[in-house]
């Protein structure tokens, strides 16, 4: 939820790139760029007061030494969702981009919405790390089915020993993907509890499990529509004058959507009310995507909830 313990008055807007950081600082009404290193970013923080927000947008990691270094300093600071930000520069007719340009905006973004914005918080009991290891599996995993479904084209015989000499090295670098993984959950007292919770659940294995921990900690601490929502599964309407258009899932966080089919298919069959509750979608004439749909929304919302009350029964 949005932070408005503090309102600030000072709006920074940091435009991240590899090796340089283009800040806007309200208070001075200049661009100024700073090296992406640890000191760099230290000093930088160094120069903000209690009363800054900074905002700066995911840039793949590229972030994490300007989030570190304002979390040290105890300056507060929202990592922002690019496609948002990219929507307010455009709103206002801004055809131009740059690294100063969308500094600019994004401390005015800040200063317009820092009552909605939540304030970032740095990872806890090792999650960046899982986040990782199961971001870089979901990657070898796609690879894998790509190189797979090449080698069975019957264009791929000059080919085949260098794709089966890849898909070996695929399944031995997921397997060790899977050790880790693993190995850091049962380590990790919160991750081990919220795992065995989430794989008491019919349809919810390690892989599923492990893939809901990282991309989305905030599983347990939602309310119903939140985790929906977060997970990109809520129908938004699409209503115009007596226009009453179908209803569809966007937006979320498009990993978990990907991770939660299998897990859903699998549920509907195991899980007396998943299976009932599919059942009769299909029955009241529920297009099989839209009654999937609608079991994988259901299955977010109660590993929510069992988290969220620290359950490990079965569904029944």
């Amino acid at each position: 939820m949005p932070d408005q313990t503090n309102t600030p008055t000072r709006f920074v807007g940091c435009d991240v790139g590899k090796a340089l950081v283009a800040v806007y600082d309200s208070a001075t009404g200049m661009v100024r760029e700073w090296p992406n290193t640890t000191a760099a970013m230290d000093q930088l923080a160094a120069t903000f007061d209690a009363a800054t927000l900074a905002v700066c947008e995911a840039t793949g990691g590229y972030e994490a030494n300007l989030l570190d270094a304002l979390t040290r300093a105890g300056v507060a600071v929202h990592r922002a969702d690019a496609r948002k930000v990219k929507a307010f520069i455009r709103s206002f007719g801004t055809l131009a981009k740059t690294d100063a340009i969308d500094a600019t905006a994004l401390a005015r973004y800040a200063k317009e919405r820092h009552d909605r914005l939540t304030r970032w918080q740095p990872c806890k009991d090792r999650r960046a790390e899982l986040h990782t290891l199961v971001a870089t599996r979901s990657d070898l995993v796609r690879s894998r089915a790509a190189h797979a479904n090449r080698l069975k084209s019957p264009t791929a015989a000059p080919v085949q020993s260098e794709l089966l000499g890849l898909l070996g090295a695929y399944e031995q670098a997921i397997a060790i993907l899977d050790q880790r993984i693993a190995n850091l959950i049962e380590t990790t007292h919160e991750l081990a509890t919220k795992a065995r919770i989430l794989q008491a659940m019919p349809g919810i294995g390690p892989t599923t499990a492990a893939a809901l921990l990282a991309y989305m900690p905030e599983l347990g601490t939602l309310g119903r529509k939140q985790a929906a929502s977060l997970a990109g599964l809520a129908p938004h309407p699409r209503q115009s004058g007596n226009n009453n258009a179908y209803r569809r899932t966007t937006g979320g966080r498009p990993e978990l959507k990907r991770a939660l089919p299998m897990a859903a298919l699998s549920a509907v069959r195991f899980s007396p009310n998943l299976k009932s509750f599919h059942q009769r979608l299909i029955a009241n004439g529920k297009k099989p995507i839209v009654a999937l749909v609608a079991a994988m929304r259901k299955l977010i919302t109660i590993a929510n909830a069992k988290i969220r009350d620290g359950l490990t029964t079965q569904l029944s």
